[in-house]
Formats: structure tokens, sequence, C-alpha cells
């Protein structure tokens, strides 16, 4: 399942030492599996994919076993900016023009099921997550200003979506006083969330509903017959069914899918608690994400600490010094935040597709796999779990949908599609910085 990203960067399983993980509820550790074991379905990552799928199945009554190389939530489903955004990670008016105006329709609604899904969840199970609602889109210049009010406009018209609050220049420095920005809009409808609380939610209601999850137990190798055959450290899973949750850590388990998801890196910082200076930062308990083509998002905490992320890589290994790196593009939204203290400060492995669309596929014809989220992961991941969950049990519309999403294969290879994205995402930094 990726040795190198598995273990890369991260003591196996331990939750890496982020502001979630020290403010977590915690969850007690499942068992490694041992021996054989059989099921209706094996889920292979216990991220929000993974979860859900898992959750959904065993509600419908189907005995599930899901298998996790570290802890439930590890991944980037535990170390992400907990954005949970609408639609999908490409914009209405792009998808209208990829895959024509009748799919694009389907995919707004799939979108917006998503979101209600993770809301759904949370209040259903009654998650302690700190769900609040609120994400801003800010421009950093006038002409992405202008396009926001046009998309809010457009999702107006075109889709009935009217939960956008245009924001002018004056309007966005009330909200987020950082001399970068030019306007935006607020998605009141959009939410933000503390992301590992959310997954130890879901893997509660998991357990809750009669899921078998094994902690510490790396798939290495899948048989692809039917029934699958799923091979780990210390035993087996005999499954008529299989999931690939993998994400970023997909490595060598599936060929087609690890083509077309690539893993790269992410960085989040947490500033000490700022106090009243967090007025300065965020005047309302909102998250938000920025225009630069390498995104900046961020949010405060409840305890007042500016939780930012900010840069990427793209090798196996993390930076030395993540906190340098997520402090130079934090100094440039906030200057007066120069010298803040940083008390945590984290990466994490996420994976993107060549158009930032999710893959989801149907790899051998009783194996799904969905990965490739591309930073909208909360709450489109946890929709892929549960459109998979609903494939297999036959009511296959919604998989097929995002199934035909046109996700192709990186250029180079695996040999050199990490050079090439480096260059090219250099390039596209350059242009933020020369504001291009």
């Amino acid at each position: 399942m990726g040795l190198n990203l598995l273990y890369s960067n991260d003591q196996r399983g331990k939750y890496p030492p982020s502001w979630y993980a020290a403010t977590a509820r915690e969850l007690e550790p499942f068992a490694p599996l041992r021996g054989e074991v059989k099921a209706d379905v094996c889920v292979i990552g216990a991220g929000y994919t993974g979860l859900s799928a898992a959750l959904h199945l065993a509600e419908a009554g189907m005995r599930v076993v899901l298998v996790e190389a570290h802890r439930v939530g590890f991944g980037a489903s535990g170390r992400n900016g907990g954005q949970l955004g609408s639609g999908q990670r490409v914009t209405q008016d792009d998808l209208e023009t990829m895959v024509g105006d009748p799919d694009a329709e389907k995919l707004w609604h799939l979108g917006e099921d998503a979101k209600a899904l993770v809301k759904d969840l949370i209040a259903r199970h009654g998650i302690d997550c700190e769900l609040k609602p609120g994400v801003a889109w800010t421009a950093t210049d006038v002409g992405d200003a202008r396009h926001l009010v046009e998309y809010a406009e457009h999702l107006d018209a075109r889709y009935g979506y009217q939960y956008l609050e245009v924001l002018d220049q004056a309007g966005c420095q009330a909200l987020c006083p950082s001399p970068v920005y030019k306007g935006g809009i607020l998605d009141h409808d959009a939410a933000h969330l503390h992301p590992l609380n959310f997954a130890l939610g879901l893997a509660r209601a998991a357990r809750g509903a009669g899921v078998q999850i094994y902690e510490n137990t790396q798939v290495h190798h899948v048989e692809e017959h039917q029934p699958a055959v799923v091979r780990t450290d210390k035993g087996r899973v005999v499954a008529d069914h299989v999931v690939f949750a993998c994400n970023g850590y997909m490595g060598g388990l599936n060929r087609k899918v690890a083509a077309r998801v690539m893993p790269i890196n992410n960085f989040i910082a947490a500033t000490e608690p700022l106090g009243a200076e967090a007025e300065r930062v965020l005047t309302r308990d909102v998250a938000v994400a920025d225009s630069y083509f390498v995104v900046n998002y961020f949010r405060l905490s409840a305890d007042k600490r500016l939780l930012f992320g900010g840069g990427e890589s793209y090798g196996y290994r993390f930076p030395s010094d993540v906190a340098a790196l997520v402090r130079k593009p934090m100094s440039q939204i906030f200057p007066h935040l120069r010298d803040v203290r940083i008390d945590y400060a984290w990466g994490g492995t996420l994976a993107i597709t060549m158009k930032r669309l999710p893959y989801l596929a149907r790899v051998a014809p009783n194996i799904l796999s969905a990965s490739g989220y591309s930073g909208h992961g909360v709450g489109t991941a946890t929709h892929a779990g549960q459109l998979m969950a609903l494939a297999i049990r036959g009511e296959t519309d919604g998989f097929e949908t995002m199934a035909r999403l046109p996700v192709g294969p990186f250029p180079g290879g695996p040999t050199f599609r990490s050079p090439l994205l480096a260059l090219a995402m250099s390039w596209y930094a350059m242009r933020d910085r020369l504001g291009v």
C-alpha cells in the first residue's frame, strides 16, 4: 500500500503531532488483523472514503471488514483544512465546458448531496467535530474578484443557489483584514469542522453498525478473483467485493488507479492562541480559501489559533522545517503575524488528478475504487464511500456519473510525473508571486 509514503514521514500507528491530534476525541486502538477472516466486503483504508463505505454497507446488513495500515483517520482525512465546500473541486462553469450541461448539472447536485451527507452523518451519529457554517473564497486581484461575482450570479441563475454573499473589497476587508484580498464571496451553506474528530466519529458509528475494523494492518496485495483475497502483514481477508479507499497511499496496489491519481504533500501550521489579535485575521467564525493557484486556506480554532495551510511538495519526504515553509505564505497574507509563535506544524499526503476531478472506477468486476479528491475531500470522499456502497448493492447511477469524469493518466508515468508536476507548479507559484 505504498510503503514509502506510509512510513517515510510518520511513525507506524501514531498520529502526527498536529493540533488536530492534540485536541482529538481519542478512540481506543483497534487490533491488527491476524489470520483469515471472511466478509461480504473488504474496505482498504480508514479515511473518510473507507469509513463512509463501511458504515453504509454495514447499515445495509452486509458483513464488512475495514483494514487500515496506521490508525483510523491517519492520512489526509485527519490532517486537512477542514473545509466542507459546495459543488465539486472544479467550478461549475468549467465543468459545463468539460462535460456538457447535463452532466455538469448532475455533478452539481451530487456535490450538494455530498455536503448534505456530511451534515446528516454528524447530526445522526452525534459526532462532536465543531461543525460551523461559512467558507469564503477571496480574490487576490481585481479580475479574480470580478469573476467571483459573476460566478455567484451564475450559480444563482443556473442552479438556484442562493447562499452566496458577495463581498466587495471593503466587505472582504471587514471579514478578513489582509492587505492581499480585493473581494470575494462567502458561502453560507459551506462549512468547516475538526477533520480528525469527524473521522473518529465515523469510526465510532461504523463500529456500532458492526464493521470489523483492523488497524496497523498493511495490505500488500489483492488477488482479483471471485471471491477476492486481500493479503495483509499477518493475515488475509476473503471477500466478495473490495473497496480501494487509499487515496494518496495507493502505491502499487492497482496500476490503473496509480497512473491517474498522484500523491502530493500539503502543510498546515497552528499558531499560538492570538487572543484579541484574532480580530485582525477573521472577524467572523468562517473558513477562507483564496484564489492563488497554490491555494492558501485558513480559519480560527476554538481557542483562537490561526490554522493556516499553504505550500506543497511532490517527493516522498516532507521538508525538515514545516513551520518555516508555512510561515512564508502566512506572512504574506498576514504581515503582522510574521513573528508569531507556531505551536504545531504538520504535513499530510493527499492525492490529485490531472484535471482536479475525483477518480471513481470499477477496476475489476468486484473491485471499486475512489480517490484523487484534489483538496475537496471532506465532502467528496465521504460521498464517494456512500456511492460505492450503493453501487455494490446495485444502485449505480451516482457512481457511474462520477466514473464518467474525464480523468486521464499523468504524463511521464511513475518515474517522471513528479518532476513534471513540480516544474508546472513552480511556474504557477511564480505567476502567483508576480500577480500574473
